[in-house]
């Protein structure tokens, strides 16, 4: 008896092994293809007080309206990246200049690096949680909430009050993912999209597997 109750733990075990394994691994294919492929821009506030957190407004309109067709013809994301390396003293420029012309004396950060990111809806487009490579601006000491967007595929142009992301960015953003990943980003409201998109939010939010960091 004793012996075919420790069988049944070992199958279990197994079995319980085999699946982690398999959802860890399909989770990391995912969460890779989505970071490899996504560019993100980052703005941090200075605090949540409520002047800083629409001078933070105010500098991420001002860096929109500079970078706005910057990305438009790049194919990569790290053509992107290349692109906004080359610009980095333009946005330190731009952001410094619209935090003076608001009264403001802080400085400003700008570091291009692998970041992690909570999930984020963009419309009805869902980046899961996990990391991914962004241009971060930090405003003063930088504690405050802070706005991101998706610099490429470009969804920083968008109108998320709307709920809809138009045609041309999603076919920008399917064209730069594999079919599972776009799928599952697109369409979360089915319940086995929805199941599998909770899995990689549960993986990424607990650290149980290991991204590729492409920076």
């Amino acid at each position: 008896m004793k012996s075919k109750f420790k069988k049944l733990i070992l199958i279990s075990f197994l079995l319980f092994l085999y699946v982690f394994i398999s959802a860890q691994s399909y989770v990391t294919a995912i969460s890779n293809n989505l970071s490899n492929a996504v560019f993100r821009l980052h703005v941090l506030a200075n605090s949540d007080s409520e002047e800083d957190q629409s001078l933070k407004l105010k500098v991420r309109d001002s860096l929109l309206a500079y970078m706005n067709g910057l990305c438009s013809n790049c194919s990569t994301k790290q053509e992107a990246i290349s692109i906004a390396n080359e610009h980095k003293a333009d946005f330190q420029k731009i952001a410094e200049e619209t935090i003076k012309e608001n009264g403001y004396n802080y400085s400003v950060k700008i570091n291009i690096n692998n970041f992690y990111f909570p999930t984020k809806n963009y419309g009805d487009i869902s980046l899961p949680a996990g990391f991914y490579d962004a241009l971060r601006v930090e405003i003063g000491e930088a504690k405050g909430k802070n706005w991101w967007c998706v610099m490429f595929p470009s969804l920083c142009f968008i109108d998320v009050s709307s709920g809809i992301v138009d045609d041309e960015a999603k076919e920008n953003l399917e064209n730069n993912l594999q079919k599972e990943s776009y799928t599952i980003i697109s369409d979360t409201q089915k319940p086995n999209i929805k199941f599998k998109f909770k899995l990689i939010e549960l993986f990424a939010e607990n650290g149980l597997f290991t991204a590729s960091k492409s920076m």
